[in-house]
């Protein structure tokens, strides 16, 4: 007898009690052991575990006392009593070993588990997954020791009876137990700072047992069902899913990177963000690996069972084996769902935290971009960065895991595949050997596309971005098509790179359909035809064919990965490449506080670029606290670029600059938030009323809110397209006095605004006496007025520093800004009597005199006039100067611009009933709330999207899966009956017969399924690019009503997110719905056919399934239309955070614009959340209710073994060890395609936006030469903005003549600017009509409308593309006229001297090119198009004198016989115009010449001109 049966008293197994009987049983030594040992030493092992990452880490709050946890203490306590009894009463009767051992390790165990218990009470731990798994295991090992103690009293030998009681009571109570320990205690009181939100998700709190089946998700599973969801319905995330929690990690292994990779390379080199990932994430990405190995290596217990199976239905095996294994397949297959749905679990929180770590890291690299930098990726490609990009890396995540988990899986089904062929197994892997290279030539070609479809994608989504900025320029030119055109082409080759993938993702398909079959096919022919005695039986082709199903999950699964990993690449060379952008340096300004001034600068040159060209050379300044300083000079002089390098946002390339104190910056273009009209003053500072009232006096303001329909809480809208240029200036001014800085950089800010405006804001605010009279203030102008009033006055000269000095000064030298002054007075001194600053010019002008000699000047006034003529101030410098350019200079279009709301005036007592729309009561928000669909995605969108792939297409791609599915079915069919066929044993024509047609309908079926494939992909591209077409005609094509009040993130977000939505995912969701539905269908029909009465089970199966995925989708789709529209406010902000990036550097507010958009990222992360956990949740139920398929299929083969042969026994399980995938994707894919289709909702949604007239009405089309004179008509005409709004103009009828000049004057809110967009259709009458030529112009197609007519607006608006595109779109015109509109637009020689000349690319909103040089291209826009009528919209608003004398020079030589309009706001720049046209609350109220005007002195234009003080001693 062996010491081990010394200690136990008997053998610890024998086989004849456990296997070969009716009664199976364990020894008593095995009970003893074994069953008690597995649990125990489980506890032991993890128990150290437990106790670091749970109980020490853990809370120090403890858990409040509950019925709960209490009842768990006790009963477990009295379970630690029971053993201590059988202890005594082993010793007592001189049991043997085993027996007092065993009472021992009850006890060590039962006290362990106490310990642990008490310890996580103690330290907050609500539930402990060490404990449920240990209390399972003991129920496990306890049933069947408890069975064997009822089933016999005597357990081991005649003189010892164990104390029975004793065990009766030990296992009800670890039953009970393992009960209560699946729920999990209340959380502790005291809440952790982190977890200190509304709403925290429940899963942190969630018991184990809750949280393995995803049961903490049932409430908002019925919530979702029950009613439609809200935003407070969502839950906060964990800190570790919040930016607060994935940031600073992210951030540390990053800084540690980089130091790395500079420490490491003598070369300058990229920092890659692989090893910052990997460092960040990869720990816990190695949780979800270990889940993997679990769910790869459980898998295959199941084609184990199987053969088990079917040797019980070919033997007479006891029942009870038959339920034995019908109990291990349930089992196994239960334990795989839930390890398989933790894994993804696991891996789709990894890559949430991923993508939110990427959105933040390109947000926050984007605000320290030095010039430079930005070049690197335009905003519309920076957005695809984080919309697309960042996607794909949380795609990949899912995928990950196979990298290794495919190769293990293939080498465990070929391991046992060898079991069961031998050798010949290894046919079938050299089979997969060979398609490895075929694979990785095709994946190649797929990188290559994969590169040319997101380079194009970029560019659309580039051009879109202009397009939107400036539609207001393209419908005033009738450039649409022209634009439209572009976006088709880039379009079609995007399209035209998918297809190819396509092509070469339906080969992929065809190879690893193919590859099962193949394999199958080598494999069995290599097994029968090699040994006369290898038999194909069903044992063999089922148990064989089981494992080549499981095969087909890695091979299929490895095309897949190869496809992320290919787009990961891209994407991962595209994110580093900008994340190695250059950055600004932080040391290009030493903020110092000891400096002998505020601004202390020396020998500096600085450039916008290290390796460009110097802007600004020599720079030696002190600038003193306190002081006022003048910047002036000509264009191009290095004015703002002097401001910038003050700012830090230039390179320093040699010499040092100082600046003491914190700074306010107000740019030359307002930056506005999109928010409220006193949020952007504040600008995060809290209020004050005091000083907030003080500063709206000041930033003459006051007004504007008493017109605001909110007041100073009223939303300004994205880009402030709610104020006109002016309001947006003096905000931004306001926003520079609030903030109490120590030093103020102001760029021109007076030049937007009217100039009794400007000496209001001059004396409250900027100068001597205003409210920053003891700040330190540096101010660009172009103005002389104030000049005598600053402290000192430097000139600007070809980037250097001229002449510095004060007023008197500078004129005693006789230098550069004599000569500066000498050109201001030539320009503004020839016009009219009466003047605006006539009485300030003639005190200039004898100053100069008086400095320079009466002649010197007479001299050079007569040499400037020379070139001049009467007609110089045609154009207006400037009033309200309008909405500026951004950063880069593009801007936001606006018909609300310019006749809204900037209402500064003295005598500004306009009736709330006559004002026009500024007043409008439309509430004080102006942007719409994006609109959100509830209940399910209406048939008619699938009807839409269908119609769009096309009837024909899809009945054709139906067909070819229905044939795939007909050959699998029939190949499996016929592997039965080859099985079970007697000849196929012994006549080799019949072997040979089957193996033929097996191979044939093998190879079918991967032709059927190919073709199949390439129709889908083909079809849904179609359908994607006839949807994008339709948007962006249905976009380019809406009135401008309709993008003032959607923000422009939004309108992108459908192009870039939806649409990649549209020609990526939905496809690859239709195939693989398509698949598994025929799929499904299939295995029921086998399973159904080999056991008729499984159709009872079938039928409420499919129930369960069809209520189960209706109950998901409910909330599936509403968290993912929630995820969909909280997506767009982070690119709203993160394009309105570009914009504004130096201004928010200059008030130092960038953390504050990074927590934003940290809130914006957890937000919409938090949407996110339930759509992936949702998923999960469905899964683990799908499965468990697939489960069921398996269950009934083996028990009836156990049940009915007798009436069934082995044959349809081995295709049914085969067959139902398979139905629980595809039913599972069935039903995801069935949600997936419906949340998706949202996309195709939000697209269709803008079907339905507001149209434009037709372009084109060819029955109603002008004369060729229309219009031949250019007179305009306006009969009783009236219109409005949008319908249900007052109307702006009211009645408007008058005349105007051939060649005549006419200014159009008036009061804020007059209807200056709804005139003209009214002569342009931009809005539409709403009664009476215009006429041009006696053509009614409301019976035209814009198109020829637009096209006849001519402006130059107020803004220069660039595209991005060649110069010839900026000027001649539709390439109408040759050359020889392009260069001649440039030569007259004094452009000829800048342009022919640019490399490529008319090819010259001009950059994003033509940022390569200066303010001015863009203002007359728009001019030689002008000259090209030369009609009969002109309209000048403040057109010389943003550019400086010499650039105005320019234009103006121009427009009276080429456009002398046209007829002009010009919108002014300063009377002294239409003085000299045929006629003067006063509105005045949208109604015409004087039209004459204006010396008739100004003779009239009860005439408004009198009194405007009074009010303005342009009267000057008439009397």
């Amino acid at each position: 007898m062996s010491s081990f049966e010394e200690f136990c008293g008997g053998p610890i197994w024998d086989v004849n009690v456990t296997w070969n009987t009716k009664d199976p049983d364990f020894t008593t030594c095995f009970h003893q052991t074994i069953l008690l040992y597995i649990p125990t030493g489980f506890l032991v092992l993890f128990s150290p575990l437990e106790v670091y990452f749970r109980i020490y880490r853990g809370s120090n709050k403890p858990v409040p006392w509950t019925l709960l946890n209490i009842a768990k203490l006790i009963l477990n306590g009295i379970l630690v009593i029971l053993p201590v009894i059988d202890l005594g009463y082993a010793i007592n009767e001189d049991a043997r070993t085993v027996h007092v051992v065993a009472a021992i390790v009850k006890i060590v165990t039962y006290v362990c588990a106490l310990c642990l218990a008490v310890a996580s009470q103690r330290r907050g731990v609500v539930t402990s997954g060490l404990l449920v798994i240990f209390w399972f295991l003991a129920a496990i090992g306890g049933a069947i020791t408890f069975a064997s103690v009822l089933s016999t009293p005597y357990l081991s030998g005649d003189h010892f009876m164990l104390p029975f009681l004793s065990y009766t009571l030990q296992f009800p109570l670890i039953l009970v137990l393992f009960f209560l320990n699946c729920w999990a205690d209340a959380p502790s009181k005291y809440k952790k700072l982190e977890e200190d939100v509304p709403n925290l998700t429940p899963e942190k709190h969630a018991s184990f047992f809750s949280r393995a089946i995803f049961a903490w998700f049932d409430p908002f599973a019925w919530k979702g069902w029950r009613r439609t969801l809200e935003y407070t319905d969502l839950w906060d995330l964990k800190k570790s899913e919040r930016c607060s929690g994935i940031v600073p990690e992210w951030d540390r292994q990053w800084e540690k990177n980089v130091i790395k990779t500079i420490q490491n390379s003598k070369a300058p080199s990229q920092v890659s963000i692989t090893s910052t990932l990997m460092k960040s994430f990869g720990p816990a990405y190695a949780i979800s690996a270990l889940y993997q190995l679990g769910t790869s290596v459980l898998q295959f217990a199941s084609p184990q069972i199987v053969n088990l199976i079917i040797d019980f239905v070919e033997s007479d095996q006891p029942v009870w084996k038959g339920y034995l294994y019908t109990g291990l397949i349930c089992l196994s297959t239960l334990f795989n769902t839930i390890l398989n749905n933790q894994c993804f679990y696991q891996e789709y929180t990894v890559g949430l935290r991923i993508k939110t770590a990427l959105i933040s890291a390109i947000y926050r690299k984007s605000v320290k971009l030095s010039n430079s930098g930005r070049k690197v990726m335009t905003v519309g490609e920076t957005t695809n960065l984080m919309s697309i990009d960042t996607q794909k890396f949380m795609d990949l995540t899912l995928y990950l895991n196979m990298i290794w988990a495919s190769p293990l899986q293939i080498a465990l089904a070929m391991y046992f595949l060898w079991d069961i062929l031998g050798p010949s197994s290894l046919a079938g892997l050299a089979v997969m050997v060979l398609m490895i290279p075929l694979n990785a030539v095709v994946a190649q070609q797929m990188k290559k596309y994969q590169h040319a479809q997101m380079k194009d994608k970029d560019r659309r989504t580039r051009l879109m971005d202009e397009i939107l900025n400036g539609i207001k320029v393209l419908k005033l030119y009738a450039w649409e098509p022209s634009f439209e055109k572009h976006v088709v082409d880039i379009r079609a080759r995007e399209i035209s790179a998918l297809k190819k993938s396509a092509y070469l993702n339906s080969f992929t398909t065809f190879l690893w359909t193919c590859a099962p079959v193949l394999v199958a096919l080598a494999s069995f022919a290599t097994y029968v035809l090699s040994d006369s005695a290898n038999i194909l039986d069903a044992n063999t082709a089922f148990v064989s064919l089981t494992l080549f199903n499981l095969l087909r999950v890695p091979l299929n699964m490895l095309p897949m990965l190869l496809v992320f990993l290919v787009q990961c690449e891209v994407s991962l060379t595209r994110i580093n490449t900008f994340m190695n952008s250059d950055e600004l340096r932080v040391n290009a300004v030493d903020r110092n506080p000891n400096a002998k001034g505020a601004i202390v600068v020396k020998k500096a040159t600085f450039a916008w670029d290290k390796d460009a060209e110097p802007v600004l050379r020599d720079i030696n300044l002190t600038v003193k606290e306190g002081e006022l300083v003048a910047v002036v000079g000509t264009v191009g002089a290095g004015k703002s670029s002097l401001l910038s390098a003050f700012l830090g946002e230039m390179e320093r390339l040699g010499g040092s600059i100082k600046t003491n104190g914190k700074v306010a910056y107000v740019p030359q273009q307002a930056w506005m938030k999109n928010a409220s009209l006193k949020d952007n003053i504040l600008f995060s500072k809290s209020y004050k009323s005091n000083l907030y009232d003080r500063v709206l006096n000041s930033c003459a303001l006051v007004t504007d809110l008493e017109m605001l329909p909110g007041g100073d809480e009223t939303e300004i809208g994205e880009k402030g397209i709610n104020l006109s240029g002016g309001q947006k200036q003096r905000v931004s001014i306001a926003r520079a006095v609030y903030s109490n800085r120590d030093l103020y950089l102001l760029d021109d800010p007076l030049s937007a605004v009217d100039s009794h405006v400007g000496k209001h804001i001059f004396e409250n605010v900027i100068g001597p006496h205003g409210l920053l009279k003891k700040k330190t203030r540096v101010l660009v102008t172009h103005g002389v007025s104030f000049l005598p009033q600053v402290d000192n006055i430097l000139v600007m000269k070809d980037g250097r520093i001229s002449e510095r000095g004060t007023y008197e000064e500078l004129l005693n030298k006789q230098g550069d800004f004599a000569s500066f002054l000498i050109q201001y007075l030539t320009e503004e001194g020839d016009k009219e009597k009466g003047l605006e600053e006539e009485s300030e010019l003639e005190d200039l002008k004898q100053e100069l005199e008086k400095t320079l000699g009466k002649e010197a000047v007479q001299r050079q006034l007569m040499a400037s006039k020379s070139v001049l003529t009467s007609l110089t101030d045609l154009i207006s410098e400037s009033s309200e100067k309008g909405q500026h350019f951004n950063q880069k200079g593009k801007k936001r279009s606006s018909l609300m611009s310019t006749s809204r709301i900037h209402p500064f005036s003295s005598n500004s007592n306009i009736p709330p009933s006559e004002r026009g729309l500024d007043e409008i009561k439309v509430g004080q928000n102006l942007i719409e709330k994006e609109k959100a669909e509830i209940g399910g995605v209406k048939w008619s969108i699938y009807r839409y999207y269908a119609k769009s792939i096309g009837t024909k297409w899809s009945l054709v791609t139906i067909l070819f899966y229905v044939i795939y599915q007909g050959f699998q079915l029939g190949a499996n069919v016929w592997l039965s009956e080859w099985s079970t066929d007697p000849r196929a044993t012994t006549d080799t024509s019949v072997r040979d017969m089957y193996l033929g047609v097996y191979g044939v309908l093998g190879l079918l079926q991967s032709l059927a399924i190919m073709t199949g494939t390439c129709f889908v992909m083909v079809g849904t591209l179609n359908a994607a690019a006839k949807l994008h077409s339709t948007m962006l005609h249905r976009i380019l094509r809406s009135p401008m009503s309709f993008f003032d009040t959607t923000p422009l993130g939004r309108i992108l977000n459908r192009f870039s997110k939806d649409i990649d939505i549209i020609d990526v995912t939905i496809p690859m969701n239709i195939r693989m719905l398509l698949n598994q539905s025929f799929n499904v269908l299939g295995t029921l029909v086998v399973i159904c056919f080999a056991n008729p009465i499984f159709i009872a089970v079938v039928i409420p199966i499919i129930l369960m399934y069809y209520f189960l995925q209706k109950f998901y989708v409910t909330t599936a789709r509403q968290v993912k239309r929630m995820e969909s529209i909280t997506r767009s406010p982070i690119y709203s902000h993160f394009g309105e955070t570009i914009s504004g990036a130096p201004t928010i550097r200059a008030y130092e507010m960038v953390q504050d614009f990074i927590t934003e958009n940290e809130k914006k990222i957890d937000y919409n992360q938090k949407c996110y959340y339930p759509t992936y956990v949702s998923s999960r949740w469905l899964s683990v139920r799908l499965e468990l209710i697939g489960n069921l398929v398996i269950l009934f299929a083996s028990l009836f083969a156990v049940l009915f073994r007798d009436t069934m042969d082995p044959g349809k026994v081995g295709l049914s399980l085969s067959y139902a060890l398979n139905i629980t995938g595809p039913m599972n994707m069935l039903v995801r894919m069935t949600s997936e395609v419906e949340t998706n289709m949202v996309s195709v909702e939000r697209i269709s949604e803008y079907q339905e936006t507001p149209q434009e007239a037709p372009l084109e009405i060819p029955e109603q089309d002008p004369p060729p030469e229309w219009p031949q004179y250019g007179v305009v008509k306006f009969d009783n005409y009236q219109t409005r903005y949008r319908e249900g709004l007052d109307l702006v103009l009211k009645g408007i009828s008058v005349q105007i003549e051939s060649g005549e000049k006419i200014g159009i004057v008036g009061r804020t809110g007059a209807g200056k600017s709804s005139l003209t967009l009214a002569l342009f259709r931009i809005i539409e009458s709403a009664g009476g009509s215009i006429y041009i030529d006696n053509e009614n112009i409301g019976l035209l197609g814009l198109s020829k409308l637009r096209s006849r007519l001519t402006i130059i607006p107020q803004d220069p608006v660039l595209f991005s593309g060649s110069m010839r595109l900026n000027l001649d779109p539709f390439e109408q015109y040759s050359d020889r006229e392009i260069w001649r509109a440039l030569s007259h637009a004094h452009l000829k020689s800048y342009v022919s001297n640019l490399p490529g000349g008319l090819s010259f690319d001009v950059n994003e909103g033509g940022e390569n090119l200066s303010v001015g040089q863009r203002q007359l291209v728009c001019l030689a826009r002008a000259l090209l198009r030369k009609t009969k009528v002109l309209v000048l919209d403040e057109a010389t608003a943003a550019v400086d004198l010499e650039t105005d004398d320019l234009i103006q020079t121009t427009i009276r030589a080429e456009f002398s016989d046209c007829t002009v309009l010009t919108i002014a706001h300063r009377l002294n720049t239409i003085m000299d115009s045929s006629k003067v046209l006063v509105l005045d609350a949208g109604q015409i109220k004087e039209f004459d010449t204006p010396e008739n005007l100004m003779a009239q002195r009860d005439s408004i234009f009198y009194g405007m001109a009074n009010d303005a003080g342009l009267i000057n001693n008439l009397d």
